[in-house]
Protein backbone atom coordinates (compact mmCIF):
# COMPACT_ATOMS: atom_id res chain seq x y z
CA UNK A 1 0.00 0.00 0.00
CA UNK A 2 1.47 3.65 -0.98
CA UNK A 3 2.87 5.39 2.10
CA UNK A 4 -0.12 8.02 1.19
CA UNK A 5 -2.64 5.50 1.42
CA UNK A 6 -1.31 3.97 4.63
CA UNK A 7 -1.08 7.62 6.37
CA UNK A 8 -4.61 9.33 5.43
CA UNK A 9 -6.79 9.81 8.15
CA UNK A 10 -10.43 11.03 7.62
CA UNK A 11 -11.19 14.90 8.33
CA UNK A 12 -12.76 15.27 11.35
CA UNK A 13 -16.74 16.72 10.46
CA UNK A 14 -16.96 20.52 11.38
CA UNK A 15 -19.55 22.15 13.90
CA UNK A 16 -21.62 23.45 10.99
CA UNK A 17 -21.96 19.56 9.58
CA UNK A 18 -22.68 18.23 12.98
CA UNK A 19 -25.01 20.83 13.38
CA UNK A 20 -26.72 20.45 10.31
CA UNK A 21 -26.91 16.66 10.89
CA UNK A 22 -28.62 16.80 14.25
CA UNK A 23 -31.19 19.13 12.98
CA UNK A 24 -32.03 17.67 9.96
CA UNK A 25 -33.15 14.70 12.39
CA UNK A 26 -35.03 16.49 14.50
CA UNK A 27 -36.76 18.15 11.17
CA UNK A 28 -37.55 14.75 9.92
CA UNK A 29 -38.61 13.42 13.26
CA UNK A 30 -41.25 16.08 14.10
CA UNK A 31 -39.21 17.84 16.67
CA UNK A 32 -39.87 20.50 14.78
CA UNK A 33 -43.27 21.59 13.15
CA UNK A 34 -43.90 22.06 9.57
CA UNK A 35 -43.91 25.79 9.01
CA UNK A 36 -41.89 26.28 12.44
CA UNK A 37 -39.43 29.33 13.34
CA UNK A 38 -36.30 27.76 14.02
CA UNK A 39 -34.67 30.22 16.56
CA UNK A 40 -30.92 30.50 16.19
CA UNK A 41 -29.79 31.65 19.25
CA UNK A 42 -31.86 28.92 21.32
CA UNK A 43 -29.93 26.50 18.93
CA UNK A 44 -26.59 27.81 19.64
CA UNK A 45 -27.14 27.57 23.18
CA UNK A 46 -28.31 23.63 23.19
CA UNK A 47 -25.88 22.93 21.34
CA UNK A 48 -22.94 24.51 23.04
CA UNK A 49 -21.81 26.30 19.76
CA UNK A 50 -21.76 29.97 18.36
CA UNK A 51 -24.29 31.19 16.26
CA UNK A 52 -22.23 31.10 12.73
CA UNK A 53 -21.89 27.43 12.76
CA UNK A 54 -25.78 27.25 13.58
CA UNK A 55 -26.04 29.94 10.34
CA UNK A 56 -23.90 27.67 8.53
CA UNK A 57 -26.30 24.52 9.19
CA UNK A 58 -29.26 26.33 7.87
CA UNK A 59 -27.97 27.23 5.00
CA UNK A 60 -27.22 24.01 4.18
CA UNK A 61 -30.44 22.58 5.28
CA UNK A 62 -31.88 24.95 2.69
CA UNK A 63 -29.72 23.56 -0.10
CA UNK A 64 -31.71 20.44 1.05
CA UNK A 65 -35.30 21.92 0.71
CA UNK A 66 -35.91 21.08 4.58
CA UNK A 67 -35.55 25.15 5.93
CA UNK A 68 -36.24 28.18 4.22
CA UNK A 69 -34.66 31.52 5.47
CA UNK A 70 -36.43 34.67 5.22
CA UNK A 71 -34.64 37.46 5.39
CA UNK A 72 -35.17 39.37 8.27
CA UNK A 73 -37.38 37.65 10.01
CA UNK A 74 -35.23 34.02 10.37
CA UNK A 75 -35.56 30.17 9.35
CA UNK A 76 -38.39 28.65 9.20
CA UNK A 77 -39.25 24.30 8.88
CA UNK A 78 -40.36 24.00 5.23
CA UNK A 79 -43.80 23.69 5.02
CA UNK A 80 -45.16 22.40 1.51
CA UNK A 81 -48.17 23.05 -0.94
CA UNK A 82 -50.56 20.42 -2.46
CA UNK A 83 -48.67 21.37 -5.44
CA UNK A 84 -45.15 20.32 -3.83
CA UNK A 85 -47.01 17.19 -2.34
CA UNK A 86 -48.48 16.30 -6.11
CA UNK A 87 -44.93 16.75 -7.44
CA UNK A 88 -43.16 14.56 -5.00
CA UNK A 89 -45.33 11.97 -4.96
CA UNK A 90 -45.41 11.95 -8.93
CA UNK A 91 -41.66 11.77 -8.75
CA UNK A 92 -41.74 9.13 -6.69
CA UNK A 93 -44.00 6.92 -9.17
CA UNK A 94 -41.84 7.13 -11.48
CA UNK A 95 -38.38 6.32 -10.25
CA UNK A 96 -39.13 4.04 -7.48
CA UNK A 97 -40.22 1.32 -9.54
CA UNK A 98 -37.29 1.76 -12.12
CA UNK A 99 -35.24 1.61 -8.95
CA UNK A 100 -36.72 -1.77 -7.60
CA UNK A 101 -36.47 -3.46 -11.45
CA UNK A 102 -32.80 -2.75 -10.68
CA UNK A 103 -32.16 -3.53 -7.36
CA UNK A 104 -33.80 -7.07 -8.02
CA UNK A 105 -31.18 -7.51 -11.20
CA UNK A 106 -28.18 -5.96 -8.87
CA UNK A 107 -28.90 -7.58 -5.44
CA UNK A 108 -32.06 -9.08 -5.53
CA UNK A 109 -31.58 -10.59 -1.69
CA UNK A 110 -29.68 -7.96 -0.04
CA UNK A 111 -32.31 -5.78 -1.43
CA UNK A 112 -34.79 -8.60 0.01
CA UNK A 113 -33.22 -8.75 3.01
CA UNK A 114 -33.34 -4.78 3.89
CA UNK A 115 -37.34 -4.69 2.87
CA UNK A 116 -38.24 -7.52 5.39
CA UNK A 117 -36.21 -6.16 7.98
CA UNK A 118 -38.13 -2.17 7.33
CA UNK A 119 -41.37 -4.53 7.27
CA UNK A 120 -40.44 -6.32 10.49
CA UNK A 121 -39.54 -2.91 12.38
CA UNK A 122 -42.85 -1.06 11.34
CA UNK A 123 -44.52 -4.24 12.33
CA UNK A 124 -43.20 -3.43 15.80
CA UNK A 125 -43.45 0.24 15.70
CA UNK A 126 -47.49 -0.20 15.11
CA UNK A 127 -47.87 -3.04 18.21
CA UNK A 128 -45.86 0.46 20.11
CA UNK A 129 -47.92 2.96 18.41
CA UNK A 130 -44.61 5.09 17.88
CA UNK A 131 -45.23 6.86 15.04
CA UNK A 132 -41.38 7.91 14.20
CA UNK A 133 -40.07 4.47 14.80
CA UNK A 134 -42.45 3.44 12.05
CA UNK A 135 -41.80 6.49 9.86
CA UNK A 136 -37.73 5.90 9.77
CA UNK A 137 -38.81 2.32 9.38
CA UNK A 138 -40.92 3.00 6.33
CA UNK A 139 -37.90 5.60 5.19
CA UNK A 140 -36.01 2.70 5.24
CA UNK A 141 -37.97 0.17 3.25
CA UNK A 142 -38.10 2.83 0.34
CA UNK A 143 -34.46 3.71 -0.12
CA UNK A 144 -33.65 0.11 -0.01
CA UNK A 145 -34.44 0.29 -3.44
CA UNK A 146 -32.13 3.09 -4.46
CA UNK A 147 -29.49 1.79 -2.02
CA UNK A 148 -29.08 -1.06 -4.07
CA UNK A 149 -30.09 -0.15 -7.38
CA UNK A 150 -26.32 0.01 -8.63
CA UNK A 151 -27.38 3.36 -10.89
CA UNK A 152 -25.14 6.52 -8.91
CA UNK A 153 -27.21 8.69 -11.42
CA UNK A 154 -30.80 7.44 -9.99
CA UNK A 155 -29.18 7.66 -6.53
CA UNK A 156 -28.23 11.11 -7.17
CA UNK A 157 -31.66 12.19 -7.87
CA UNK A 158 -33.89 10.83 -5.43
CA UNK A 159 -31.13 11.95 -2.66
CA UNK A 160 -32.64 15.62 -3.93
CA UNK A 161 -35.88 14.82 -2.41
CA UNK A 162 -35.15 12.29 0.18
CA UNK A 163 -35.18 14.57 3.27
CA UNK A 164 -38.19 15.82 2.07
CA UNK A 165 -39.97 13.02 1.42
CA UNK A 166 -39.09 11.03 5.09
CA UNK A 167 -40.29 14.59 6.63
CA UNK A 168 -43.38 14.51 4.81
CA UNK A 169 -44.08 10.81 6.15
CA UNK A 170 -43.19 11.57 9.79
CA UNK A 171 -45.46 14.80 9.83
CA UNK A 172 -48.20 13.96 7.68
CA UNK A 173 -49.07 10.40 7.55
CA UNK A 174 -46.79 8.13 9.76
CA UNK A 175 -49.35 9.16 12.46
CA UNK A 176 -52.06 7.81 10.68
CA UNK A 177 -50.04 4.84 9.30
CA UNK A 178 -49.10 3.67 12.58
CA UNK A 179 -52.69 3.21 13.49
CA UNK A 180 -54.27 1.76 10.06
CA UNK A 181 -53.55 -1.56 8.56
CA UNK A 182 -54.02 -0.74 4.83
CA UNK A 183 -50.24 0.72 4.52
CA UNK A 184 -48.76 -2.12 6.13
CA UNK A 185 -50.34 -4.26 3.92
CA UNK A 186 -49.20 -3.08 1.10
CA UNK A 187 -45.52 -2.78 2.03
CA UNK A 188 -45.82 -6.71 2.65
CA UNK A 189 -47.44 -6.70 -1.18
CA UNK A 190 -44.40 -4.72 -2.29
CA UNK A 191 -41.85 -7.10 -1.42
CA UNK A 192 -43.84 -10.15 -2.26
CA UNK A 193 -43.84 -8.67 -5.69
CA UNK A 194 -40.53 -7.62 -5.35
CA UNK A 195 -39.36 -11.78 -4.58
CA UNK A 196 -41.37 -12.84 -7.68
CA UNK A 197 -40.14 -10.28 -9.95
CA UNK A 198 -43.47 -8.83 -10.78
CA UNK A 199 -42.72 -5.63 -11.80
CA UNK A 200 -46.21 -4.51 -13.56
CA UNK A 201 -48.12 -5.37 -10.49
CA UNK A 202 -45.39 -3.60 -8.48
CA UNK A 203 -44.91 -0.48 -10.45
CA UNK A 204 -49.25 -0.60 -9.99
CA UNK A 205 -49.81 -1.29 -6.86
CA UNK A 206 -46.24 1.79 -5.84
CA UNK A 207 -48.77 4.02 -8.05
CA UNK A 208 -51.35 2.75 -5.89
CA UNK A 209 -49.70 2.77 -2.58
CA UNK A 210 -47.92 6.49 -3.30
CA UNK A 211 -51.11 7.94 -4.48
CA UNK A 212 -52.92 7.13 -1.27
CA UNK A 213 -49.68 8.99 0.67
CA UNK A 214 -50.42 11.88 -1.76
CA UNK A 215 -54.07 12.08 -0.51
CA UNK A 216 -53.41 11.69 2.76
CA UNK A 217 -50.80 14.45 3.20
CA UNK A 218 -53.28 16.47 1.21
CA UNK A 219 -56.10 15.98 3.91
CA UNK A 220 -53.51 16.33 7.12
CA UNK A 221 -52.59 19.62 5.41
CA UNK A 222 -55.91 20.99 4.89
CA UNK A 223 -56.79 19.72 8.71
CA UNK A 224 -53.94 21.55 9.76
CA UNK A 225 -55.01 24.69 8.02
CA UNK A 226 -58.60 24.92 9.50
CA UNK A 227 -56.70 24.11 13.19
Amino acid sequence: MPPSNRLKIEAPKSLATLVAQRLREAIIDGEFALGEMIPEETLASSFGVSRTPVREALNQLQLAGLVVIRPQRGSYVFEPTEADIAAICEFRCLLEPRAAELAYRNAREATAASLQAAISEMEEARAARDAVRYGRADTRLHEAFFEHCGNPYMQAAYATAATKIATLRTHLSAPADVLRAAGFEQHSKLLALFRAGEFAEFEALMRTHVTGTRNSYVASLKSRAAA
